[in-house]
C-alpha cells in the first residue's frame, strides 16, 4: 500500500539485541573499579560488612578464651591469656552490711547457723575470723536440746568473747548452734526468711559480707571451685579426689592463690575441705599452697579445732 525506505543501507550484518527491552548497564567497567567514589552506597555496604566480621572474630576470640576457663576434675585450667589485674577485689566499707542484710536502724544484725558437731563446718570459722577484722562481731556458741555430749572445744570454736562490753557496741551478731541438722542452716532475718543450706551456700553468703568484688571470670572460677570443694574433694570417691589434687596443684603451680593473686573463698572451703578428707599424698604445691593458710590468722580456730 505504502512505498517505505529500506531501514538500513548495505549488506551490513547486524546484531540483534538478545532481550526484551534494552537497560544500560549496572556493572562498573574495569576503570570505574579503581575508583569507589562513583558509587558510595557500595563503599558503605563494603566498610560495614568488614567491620561487622571484625566484631564477630573478636567475639569468637573471647568465647574461646572463656571456654578454657572451665572447670572439669579432670582437665587443667588455662589462664594463660586471663589477665590477673581483673581478679585484684575492692574492698567497700561496712555500708556492705547494710547492702546485704538490709538497713538496720541502730539495731544490731543478726546471723544464727545451726551446724552439726558431727561434721564441723571449718570454712565458716574462717569466715568468722574474716568477719572480725572487718567488723565489731558478737560471738556467740550455743548447744541445741537435740545433740547430747558436745566435745568442750566447739565451745569455745568462736573464741573465748567478750561479755563486758554492750550489745550496741557490735555491728554484726554471729551466733552459732549445735543441732542435729543434715546440713548447715543460717537465718539471719528470722522471722521473715527461709533458711540458707548447705556449707558451700553459707559460705558464700558470708563472704559477700566482706564487701570483695571481683569480676565475672573470677566470680564463675570461685564458685565453681567451692561446689568442686563440697561436692568431689569433700564427699566425692577417691577417684575425684584425686582428680582435684591433681586440677588443684597445676592451677597452684602458676599463681599463690587459688583465683588471682589474693585469698579468695575458694581457698578457704578448699583448704577446710582438704584437712577433713583422707588422701594418701599431697602435691608440693597444695602442701606448700596449705602453709600459706596456716599463716593467716583467720585460719586460727579451724586449726585448733584440727589438732
Amino acid at each position: 500500500m505504502y512505498k517505505v525506505k529500506p531501514y538500513h543501507l548495505g549488506e551490513q550484518a547486524l546484531e540483534l539485541p538478545s532481550c526484551m527491552y534494552t537497560l544500560p548497564n549496572l556493572h562498573r567497567a574495569a576503570a570505574d573499579a579503581q575508583n569507589g567514589d562513583d558509587y558510595p552506597a557500595l563503599e558503605n555496604l563494603e566498610s560495614r560488612q568488614t567491620e561487622i566480621l571484625k566484631r564477630l572474630y573478636e567475639l569468637k576470640a573471647v568465647v574461646d578464651g572463656l571456654s578454657k576457663t572451665v572447670l572439669t576434675p579432670d582437665a587443667d585450667l588455662d589462664v594463660t591469656e586471663i589477665n590477673h589485674a581483673c581478679f585484684v577485689p575492692t574492698i567497700r566499707t561496712a555500708a556492705s552490711l547494710d547492702s546485704v542484710l538490709g538497713k538496720s536502724s541502730g539495731v544490731l544484725h543478726d546471723i544464727v547457723i545451726n551446724a552439726s558437731p558431727a561434721e564441723v563446718p571449718l570454712s565458716l570459722l574462717v569466715l568468722h575470723g574474716l568477719l572480725c577484722e572487718q567488723y565489731r562481731v558478737l560471738s556467740s556458741v550455743h548447744v541445741h536440746s537435740s545433740v547430747q555430749n558436745v566435745p568442750s572445744q566447739l565451745w569455745n570454736c568462736l573464741g573465748e568473747g567478750s561479755s563486758c562490753r554492750s550489745r550496741q557496741d557490735y555491728e554484726l551478731g554471729f551466733t552459732l548452734v549445735w543441732k542435729d541438722v543434715p546440713k548447715p542452716q543460717m537465718k539471719f532475718s528470722i522471722q521473715s526468711m527461709c533458711s540458707v543450706e548447705g556449707e558451700g551456700n553459707v559460705a558464700r553468703f558470708l563472704f559477700a559480707l566482706l564487701g570483695r568484688e571481683y569480676d565475672a571470670v573470677a566470680s564463675t572460677q570461685i564458685d565453681s571451685w567451692v561446689d568442686v570443694a563440697i561436692f568431689q574433694l569433700k564427699k566425692g570417691s577417691n577417684k575425684e579426689k584425686a582428680a582435684v589434687l591433681r586440677s588443684l596443684n597445676s592451677v597452684l603451680g602458676q599463681r599463690p592463690w587459688v583465683v588471682g593473686g589474693d585469698l579468695t573463698l575458694a581457698d578457704i572451703v578448699l583448704y577446710c575441705a582438704l584437712q577433713q578428707t583422707e588422701s594418701a599424698s599431697i602435691p608440693a604445691n597444695v602442701q606448700r599452697w596449705a602453709k600459706s593458710c596456716e599463716n593467716l590468722c583467720c585460719f586460727n580456730l579451724a586449726l585448733k579445732l584440727l589438732k
